[in-house]
C-alpha cells in the first residue's frame, strides 16, 4: 500500500462496501513453484470471511489449504496529467483505489461451495435487474453437479486489512477539482468521481 499517511483509508465500512460491490479480485500465493496468482470472483460470508472457488486443475489450487494467502480488490484507477491541475511544477502521477486483504485459507465441503456459488451468482444477478435472477433450477438435472466436480471451493478468513485511496488529498481542494475535470474531459468518470467525492 501507498506509504503517504495521506492516501491511507481505514473505514472498514467502505472498504467491504467497495469489495461487495466489484466482486472480483486476485489471489496471490508464494508456492514451491515459485509465486502464483489467480483472478477470480469472491463473495463475503460474513464480515471478515470471503469465499471463492476455482478449477480444480488451477496452479494454485493444491497449496491453498491452510496458507496464508493475499487477496487484492482494484477500484477506480487512472493517470493524472500534471496539465490537469492548473498550476506549476507538478509531475504525472496515477490516481487509485486498492484494498488488501491477507488471512488463512481453508477447503470448503460441498456443501458450502453449493452456497457460496449461489450466493456469488444471486449478488451478481441482482445487478443486472429487471432480468429475472438466474438461478441453478434453470439447468438440466444433474448438470450442476457434474459440473461441480470440476471446482474447489475455499475460503479465507481475513486477519488484516489494509488499503489505499489515492486521489489527491494531498493536493488543495480546488487543485484535485480541477485534476478531477481533467480525468473526467479524458473520458475516465470513475476516478474523477472518487477524486470529487474522495470516495470511490
Amino acid at each position: 500500500m501507498h506509504p503517504n499517511a495521506a492516501f491511507r483509508w481505514e473505514d472498514r465500512d467502505a472498504m467491504r462496501a467497495l469489495a461487495k460491490d466489484i466482486g472480483f479480485g486476485m489471489l496471490f500465493l508464494n508456492t514451491p513453484d515459485g509465486p502464483h496468482v489467480a483472478h477470480l470472483p469472491f463473495v463475503f460470508l460474513d464480515d471478515d470471511r470471503i469465499g471463492f472457488h476455482m478449477a480444480r486443475n488451477n496452479a494454485i489450487a493444491r497449496y491453498l489449504e491452510g496458507a496464508e494467502a493475499l487477496f487484492v480488490i482494484n477500484g477506480p484507477d487512472g493517470y493524472i496529467s500534471p496539465d490537469y491541475y492548473g498550476i506549476p511544477d507538478q509531475v504525472p502521477t496515477w490516481n487509485y483505489v486498492a484494498i488488501e486483504l491477507v488471512g488463512a485459507v481453508r477447503k470448503m465441503d460441498e456443501a458450502a461451495l453449493i452456497a457460496q456459488s449461489d450466493a456469488l451468482s444471486h449478488h451478481q444477478e441482482l445487478k443486472l435487474a429487471p432480468k429475472p435472477v438466474w438461478t441453478r433450477a434453470k439447468m438440466a438435472d444433474g448438470m450442476f453437479e457434474k459440473m461441480l466436480r470440476g471446482i474447489h471451493g475455499f475460503e479465507m478468513h481475513i486477519t488484516k486489512w489494509r488499503s489505499t485511496l489515492k486521489l489527491g488529498q494531498n493536493k488543495a481542494d480546488a487543485v484535485r477539482i480541477a485534476a478531477a475535470d481533467g480525468a473526467e474531459d479524458a473520458g475516465n468518470v470513475a476516478i474523477a468521481n472518487a477524486m470529487r467525492n474522495l470516495t470511490p
